[in-house]
């Protein structure tokens, strides 16, 4: 099978290595002329992954159109607020009857749009050939080789086997499902919990903190995916809970990074600077508190982290302001 990897950050390159490990032919398109050089010729990404060799299999350009042209397989891992804008003019050099997957994680600003239905929409594609890759996928650890499991997601069970089929080695292990909204909402909203969490231990607060805003976090997540259409089944799974724990609390974890940094009294400019990477979280709470809004969600934690991020609100806060709602009984 012949793949392409739209993006040359951490996640793509990794990805493409996972691909290229499963037997693929695999071209990674980035922006930098510097770090497809360095893929292509030494099969290292100094930049985002240092330190890792990638396989033969994975080579890299910077001409989109010649990176897409006979793939079967098109895996997408690039910011999400600017994907539309990026694909759109890709649309007409798309491979007929190629497969798009997304590995990106968040909503779209002002369209509230999940990021398979930005993928659809901008290639013309329709969602039996778009599927999404979720789950606790920390991407140095997976381009270290570390065992990991993965979910394929996507409305027809034929092209979620196929990109599990795709993707499966001795150390990545794909399982399919046909809950497309709820695997999507876990992958957005998990990284906004992050936040908080990274904000709690950037103040000092310690595992008992981390343990409800993880659990209350969960909660959050599944309450915006039942309301929406999602299976209750997937939300304690690897997409859900997984993904979730993994990135709650791993310092690879670049949205939870930042949130320590802000926990620690740097300003939004100054954490986005040090933690370094794309950290989804940010402008994904806006828009994944705009959605909650429109279906009638409550999302306390959400809310907080847009206060704290995008409002203001002193860090210091956002403890006091979470316990200080009123009681009720767990389950409500």
């Amino acid at each position: 099978m012949r793949a392409t990897v739209l993006g040359s950050g951490a996640w793509g390159t990794t990805f493409a290595a996972v691909l290229a490990d499963a037997g693929c032919d695999v071209t990674v398109w980035g922006r930098s002329a510097a770090t497809c050089e360095q893929i292509a010729r030494e099969h290292r990404n100094e930049a985002y992954l240092p330190g890792i060799r990638l396989p033969d299999g994975v080579t890299a350009t910077t001409d989109a159109r010649a990176a897409l042209a006979d793939a079967d397989l098109v895996a997408i891992a690039i910011p999400s607020q600017s994907a539309r804008a990026t694909l759109e003019p890709l649309r007409d050099a798309f491979p007929a009857g190629a497969v798009a997957v997304s590995l990106m994680k968040g909503v779209e600003l002002a369209t509230d749009r999940r990021m398979s239905q930005v993928v659809a929409e901008a290639l013309g594609l329709p969602d039996e050939r778009v599927a999404v890759v979720s789950g606790p996928n920390l991407a140095r650890e997976i381009a270290q080789r570390q065992p990991t499991a993965t979910v394929v997601a996507s409305s027809s069970d034929a092209t979620a086997r196929l990109v599990a089929q795709a993707c499966a080695s001795s150390y990545f292990r794909p399982y399919t499902n046909d809950d497309v909204v709820g695997v999507e909402l876990c992958g957005a909203v998990k990284n906004v919990i992050a936040l908080a969490v990274g904000m709690s231990q950037g103040r000092g607060l310690g595992f008992n903190t981390m343990a409800t805003v993880i659990t209350r976090g969960l909660v959050e997540i599944t309450r915006l995916g039942l309301a929406l259409g999602a299976d209750a089944d997937t939300f304690p799974g690897l997409a859900g809970m997984g993904d979730l724990m993994a990135t709650c609390a791993s310092p690879d974890s670049r949205n939870h990074t930042l949130g320590v940094h802000l926990g620690q009294g740097m300003t939004l400019a100054e954490a986005i600077e040090a933690t370094g990477g794309t950290a989804e979280g940010v402008k994904s709470s806006r828009s994944v508190l705009e959605l909650a809004t429109s279906v009638g969600v409550e999302m306390p934690i959400t809310a907080a982290v847009v206060q704290v991020v995008h409002e203001g609100l002193p860090v210091d806060r956002l403890a006091s302001l979470l316990l200080a709602r009123p009681h009720k009984a767990e389950g409500v």
